[in-house]
């Protein structure tokens, strides 16, 4: 949607009197009616509304002392007077800062192996001439189909097996590579022009030489979204962290936030403060790489 000043038809050779209205249009250069704009705002306020509503009550709740009635009618948005205290008390009633710590080892160790296995899966899958590439990239395809649930009792006795219950490594292992992560690596790897790699290929560069000097610089925005994915689903998982380890010690932040709500369930300041923890990293994470983000979701999305 763009503004564009629109001409004014004068019949006198006299100067134009005022400034030149403007007219509001979309990508195609139609006119939006100004109806149909404000009706768009009103639909972006509702879904600003709902997505984020929630998370700047939760900040409100946090902050609200224990004297404040956080059930009132009607309720009372800001705090009166704001404080941090809750906050120290989440930090005295559970070892929040080593399970965010065991949560930031995972997420980490989740963003490097996934964005290395699907960068090098998604290259072959999009570059690499060998027979069956076809049914592998369907393998992917079909594995996104696949409900966590339904596996979770294999991958549980997979761990086991391993020796690698109650560890770290066994939180990690199983989603160290996603298939929708390998899917669009693929796509990205398949937006760049051949012409390039043909010409590298002529000066005599090799495949290892043309995935990291040429294909792999050109989808760092697509590289950005899987490291997004990764981070989000290894931080906010609770399932398989809850099933693979049995040491408080061992437990990432998700498990260990569940005590404030067993244990304190009444206490809503407690269990808000919590969650703005819990929430906080990835709202840091997605404000350092939002511009690769989009930037990556056009290099994805073009054709697959």
């Amino acid at each position: 949607m763009s503004s564009v000043p629109a001409e004014r038809r004068t019949t006198g050779p006299g100067p134009v009197a005022g400034p030149p209205r403007r007219r509001i249009t979309d990508e195609r250069g139609r006119r939006v009616p100004a109806w149909e704009l404000l009706l768009r705002y009103l639909l972006l306020l509702v879904v600003l509304a709902l997505t984020v509503g929630p998370f700047l009550w939760q900040l409100s709740t946090s902050l609200k002392g224990p004297t404040e009635d956080i059930f009132g009618s009607p309720p009372a948005f800001l705090p009166g007077d704001p404080t941090l205290h809750n906050y120290q008390r989440v930090a005295d009633t559970i070892p929040v800062w080593d399970y965010a710590l065991n949560s930031l080892k995972v997420a980490a160790a989740n963003v490097v192996t996934n964005c290395t296995g699907s960068a090098l899966a998604g290259y072959a899958l999009a570059r690499l001439r060998y027979r069956g590439r076809r049914v592998a990239t369907l393998v992917f395809v079909l594995a996104m189909l696949v409900p966590v649930e339904g596996i979770i009792i294999a991958q549980f006795t997979t761990m086991r097996e391993l020796g690698l219950n109650n560890t770290l490594i066994g939180v990690v292992l199983p989603g160290c590579v996603g298939a929708m992560n390998v899917l669009l690596m693929r796509n990205a790897f398949r937006n760049l022009p051949y012409e390039i790699e043909e010409a590298a290929f002529v000066d005599g560069a090799g495949v290892w030489q043309r995935f990291l000097r040429i294909a792999l610089p050109s989808v760092k925005g697509t590289l950005a979204v899987v490291a997004i994915f990764a981070f989000m689903g290894a931080w906010d998982d609770f399932l398989w962290p809850l099933i693979v380890l049995s040491d408080p010690s061992k437990y990432t932040l998700t498990i260990g936030l569940n005590y404030l709500h067993g244990t304190f369930a009444g206490d809503e300041r407690l269990v808000a403060a919590g969650t703005v923890i819990a929430v906080a990293p990835l709202i840091a994470l997605f404000a350092c790489l939002q511009r690769y983000f989009f930037r990556g979701v056009g290099e994805g999305a073009v054709k697959g």
